[in-house]
């Protein structure tokens, strides 16, 4: 040997501590590491390895679904390795081989039958003509957990517990004593088997464990454990979480919630909603039974209670936006626009127009808007906006006869019974964090036209380009809307178009069987990513088992589900909950009569919050006390 190989053969090899260790790879690193028989401590974290020695003798579609749903932490790994053909058929010979002997033996002792032997002797023939025919494979699979705790006497009561679920499944779990640190490997994403406690299974039995199937949600990032998204409540199933982010990756933000009356719509729909706003999201709510004073009011929202003295809504305004840095936009044919909008608005309010009376009013709308200062300039679009009575003054003032006519149509809305809603400019734009707009005490002369100026204002609002954001726009009690033509068109747009503005629809209805009878309906519920089913009526439970190809126990599920109690559908998830409120939202959001009439003798105590100010005569119901000082 030469004196230069001596050297090198005698050079001390570099210590492992010395070693640099990756960056990337440090992050991994365990602070500590110490080992014992039956458990490890890794980092302060004591964990212990069992491996799966026991297994059923047949097995159902997501059979290890329970060991997922383990309240506590359990790490699962599953190593599959195939067997080839002829080596698996050459070990089924020789298993058959022994079995058929063993029977011979005992037959020939006059011993009595062994039921398990008789099992195993059909199952390895029926397995044996299976593979020669090519309808099936076999596996080697090791099934290992670890269990995870923070001190060694709670590792042993978590060890013992999922001990005691594995035996429910009738899978024997042993401790890998001696050999924990290979236990844990085995579980870690490294595709390392060190154990190799492995049991042959063919291609159904190793089918129905793929995929892991779980009552929860996945979260939007896998990588995050911070959940994302709004908090629906608790999962029926596993007593975990329920979130889930309409605003996430999905294919828009749309949702509908559907339920019989009194299963927890809008209850639901405001918890959301309150949630929600805790994200910054901006809302807009459309209320036909005027249900959202409260909550409104607690979070220093815009309630506009339409029918009520003061508030009016001006269909001669303009859609000029004002963006986050204070500017004013608007659209380049923002007057176009809203001339055709006003054709509209007097169809609603005098019927249908004749080809006379539209040329009429065209004319009428040009010269109203030209009285008031307003051009196609743009520069003139920041002059106040006319009026229903101006635009009625000059139809008077028209030599046209079909002029004279629509003046006559208008009165009631500039004069007379009807004119409370357009008798002045707009009494509050609908800027905010939340804008509520109460349609319960229009008159039944005004529902339509109401509802048309609210929706308008609605997507003037959402369709603005200037001010992106995500937005949440709630009809509830939906089918009310629904029987007026402008509001089917607006949910119908809506339904389409939010996603491109950022914004989602949400539709809550009692009315399930009208909607899904209907073309309109059925398109609000195809183009909803999130769809919401609480308790069904048992008349309307064929068809939504149909329309959303629920299973036998999700048909079930629904049937006799609790007030709260729902079924979530998420994309291809489906999890079942149960709505979950802090006792400060709750009394936000009940419309529990009983318990609204008892916080009315019981006071401010139990977080209602006073609409009306001490010495005001109005409660938050719009009733007056004609008692009142």
């Amino acid at each position: 040997m030469s004196r230069r190989a001596r050297r090198r053969a005698s050079a001390p090899a570099p210590s492992p501590s010395t070693r640099p260790v990756d960056a990337a790879a440090a992050a991994f690193v365990p602070d500590s590491l110490s080992i014992a028989p039956r458990h490890l401590d890794v980092g302060g974290d004591v964990l212990a390895t069992m491996a799966i020695t026991g297994y059923p003798r047949e097995v159902h579609a997501g059979w290890l679904a329970p060991l997922l749903t383990y309240p506590g932490r359990v790490d699962v790994a599953v190593h599959v390795e195939p067997i080839d053909p002829v080596t698996a058929a050459n070990r089924l010979r020789r298993q058959l081989s022994k079995l058929e002997s063993g029977r011979q033996l005992g037959d020939e002792r006059g011993r009595l039958v062994d039921p398990q032997v008789e099992a195993a002797t059909e199952d390895a023939y029926d397995l044996s003509a299976r593979v020669a025919r090519g309808e099936g494979k076999l596996f080697r699979l090791g099934l290992y957990l670890t269990v995870h705790a923070s001190s060694e006497s709670e590792l042993a009561d978590e060890v013992a517990a999922v001990r005691a679920l594995a035996a429910s499944l009738l899978l024997d779990a042993k401790p890998v004593s001696y050999r924990s640190l290979q236990g844990w490997v085995s579980t870690l994403p490294l595709g390392l088997d060190q154990v190799r406690m492995r049991r042959t299974f063919d291609t159904a039995a190793l089918s129905a464990a793929f995929p892991f199937t779980s009552p929860d949600l996945p979260p939007a990032d896998p990588t995050s454990l911070a959940p994302v998204g709004v908090l629906y409540g608790l999962n029926v199933a596993s007593n975990g979480l329920v979130h889930w982010d309409r605003f996430g990756d999905v294919d828009n933000h749309n949702s509908v919630i559907l339920g019989r009356s009194g299963a927890g719509k809008s209850y639901l729909v405001k918890l959301e909603l309150l949630r929600s706003l805790y994200r910054g999201i901006e809302v807009h709510v459309v209320d036909p039974e005027d249900e959202y004073a409260r909550l409104a009011a607690a979070v220093g929202g815009t309630y506009l209670h339409l029918g009520g003295d003061g508030v009016r809504l001006n269909p001669f305004d303009l859609p000029i936006q004002t963006t986050p840095d204070g500017r004013r936009t608007a659209p380049r044919d923002a007057l176009v626009r809203r001339s055709l909008f006003l054709h509209t608005v007097i169809a609603v309010l005098v019927g249908q127009l004749t080809a006379a009376e539209r040329a009429a009013l065209d004319a009428a709308i040009t010269a109203t808007y030209q009285a008031a200062g307003i051009s196609s300039d743009p520069r003139t679009w920041n002059h106040p906006a006319p009026l229903l009575t101006d635009l009625a003054a000059t139809l008077a003032g028209s030599t046209d006869p079909a002029a004279g006519a629509l003046a006559a149509g208008l009165h009631p809305y500039t004069a007379g019974a009807f004119s409370g809603l357009f008798d002045g400019p707009t009494s509050a734009p609908g800027d905010g964090h939340l804008v509520v707009y109460s349609l319960r005490d229009l008159p039944d002369e005004l529902k339509a036209i109401g509802t048309l100026l609210v929706l308008d204002a609605v997507w003037r609002r959402v369709s603005n380009p200037a001010d992106r954001r995500p937005r949440l726009v709630v009809v509830d009690e939906a089918w009310l809307l629904m029987r007026q033509p402008a509001g089917a068109d607006f949910l119908f747009r809506m339904a389409k178009s939010s996603r491109k503005y950022w914004a989602g629809l949400t539709v809550a209805t009692q009315d399930t069987a009208d909607v899904l009878a209907s073309d309109l309906g059925k398109a609000i519920v195809t183009n909803a990513a999130t769809q919401i089913l609480l308790r069904q009526a048992p008349q309307a439970i064929d068809e939504i088992t149909a329309v959303f190809d629920l299973s036998q126990g999700e048909r079930q599920f629904l049937l006799a589900a609790d007030r709260g109690q729902g079924l979530l559908a998420a994309g291809a998830q489906r999890v079942a909950f149960q709505a979950l409120a802090s006792g400060v939202e709750h009394a936000l959001i009940t419309t529990n009569p009983a318990e609204l009439a008892t916080n009315a003798h019981d006071g401010d105590d139990d977080g209602f919050f006073d609409l009306a100010a001490p010495d005001d005569p109005v409660d938050p119901d719009g009733q007056i006390y004609l008692d009142a000082p």
